[in-house]
């Protein structure tokens, strides 16, 4: 079976073609022949190991999105015949995503104590730290502490890596904020709220850790199934479709709360836009995809995120 590989302009890559033995052969064999070409320089540029290769075929109809093919799946899945066309895109140099999280979770953990810690280095003189101050210290620490737990213990990611410029993007976002907090709240002219406001606020931001952690097991147990995608049910999915997500935010709220910090509030703003953004796209997407016809089970009525505004 042969095959023409293109570029996103439309430009073969390989002339004459990709050979494969026929349709069954699984997309992990393309890949693999692929990197074999570009390692032997029989495709111009960066050498093309499997994780920087996004393959894509046209989609169903004219206006509809490409579709990117999967490792593990045979190319009939994708119905890829003799003289097909397959787009290649070089997704650039890779890292893991364990990798990524590790970094941008450590630096936020190590980053924010240095305020709290070298007072009389940092502002010129020491003081006693007040109660926020010493409990927004604990939760912030506690905070990515779980997140590195979960990433080596909760978490299945269905992509083993990502561009290597997201290490630095996403390090530059964690470290930053984790530093601007840090700073204005351990600063000794810190205004502390009343401390029933602080201990009510940061017993609350704790439910919504365990919330957040109990939300991620389930959805790493959902992925474990390995059959693919699947309405999230139990706790509080029954009724938001990205709980993570609520719990996530709802936590940073009651963190300033606790702190009336006006750059956790912009840390919190920064994080929930994203995962608003993100929980609209899942929450459609599980619309489309459970949609009540053919058989298919329908999406239940649910909060997107935000319950009881989003």
């Amino acid at each position: 079976m042969k095959l023409k590989l293109v570029s996103r302009s439309g430009k073969e890559i390989i002339a004459g073609g990709l050979d494969l033995p026929d349709s069954s052969a699984k997309v992990d064999q393309l890949q693999a022949l692929i990197h074999k070409l570009s390692e032997e320089k029989k495709i111009k540029g960066a050498l093309l190991t499997p994780s920087r290769q996004r393959l894509t075929v046209p989609g169903p109809t004219p206006t509809s999105k490409p579709v990117a093919l999967a490792a593990g799946k045979t190319l009939a899945d994708y119905d890829i015949k003799d003289g097909s066309t397959i787009t290649l895109k070089d997704l650039g140099p890779q890292i893991g995503y364990q990798t990524v999280f590790f970094w941008e979770y450590f630096g936020p953990m190590m980053i924010y104590p240095l305020f709290y810690c070298l007072r009389q280095q940092i502002y010129g003189k020491d003081f006693t730290p007040v109660l926020a101050q010493r409990i927004a210290l604990y939760y912030h620490t506690f905070h990515y502490a779980k997140r590195l737990f979960e990433t080596f213990t909760v978490h299945n990611f269905s992509h083993a890596t990502m561009p290597i410029m997201n290490l630095f993007r996403n390090s530059g976002y964690y470290w930053g904020f984790a530093a601007m907090m840090s700073y204005f709240i351990n600063h000794p002219d810190y205004t502390s709220p009343d401390e029933t406001r602080v201990k009510v606020a940061f017993a609350v931001a704790m439910l919504m850790q365990a919330g957040n952690y109990y939300s991620h097991v389930i959805l790493a147990n959902l992925r474990k199934s390995g059959k693919g995608y699947l309405i999230p049910r139990g706790f509080a999915f029954n009724f938001v479709t990205c709980a993570n997500y609520t719990f996530e935010i709802y936590g940073w709220f009651c963190f300033n709360i606790g702190t009336q910090s006006v750059m956790g509030v912009l840390f919190m703003c920064a994080g929930a836009l994203q995962m608003i953004q993100w929980a609209i796209q899942k929450h459609a997407r599980l619309r489309k995809l459970f949609d009540g016809k053919d058989g298919k089970e329908k999406y239940p009525r649910r909060w997107i995120v935000l319950p009881p505004f989003i």
